[in-house]
């Protein structure tokens, strides 16, 4: 089992940066694929971007491509997403998950996967 833990989030100007941190409890950490979720008020959830157990393959979803950057440190147990350039539309709670081949389809792949595990989410307000 997995427990994930969001933070970093924050108020930030539009052209600002934010970095946001999912940390991870867990012994097989290091085995999971990793996704960034956001939610934006009366919005569905959307991927934003994944990346494999093994940091070999990330993608990101076209509207943050060129703006943010995703990362881990398995000894660290801990997924980062590095967000640049931000604007209003990046509004939203944002949530880490464990990810298996029916998310991002498939673009990141893990050496386990058992279920998907949920942080309970980090709110980013990008305003003047």
């Amino acid at each position: 089992q997995v427990q994930l833990e969001e933070s970093g989030g924050g108020l930030v100007q539009p052209g600002g940066s934010l970095r946001l941190s999912c940390r991870a409890s867990g012994s097989t950490f290091d085995y999971y694929a990793i996704g960034w979720f956001r939610q934006a008020p009366g919005k569905e959830r959307e991927g934003v971007s994944c990346i494999s157990s093994s940091s070999g393959s990330t993608y990101y979803v076209d509207s943050v491509k060129g703006r943010f950057t995703i990362s881990r440190d398995n000894r660290k147990s801990t997924v980062y997403l590095q967000m640049n350039s931000l604007k209003p539309e990046d509004t939203a709670v944002y949530y880490c998950a464990t990810v298996g081949l029916s998310a991002f389809g498939g673009r990141c792949a893990a050496y386990y996967y058992d279920r998907t595990y949920w942080g309970k989410g980090t709110l980013v307000t990008v305003s003047s």
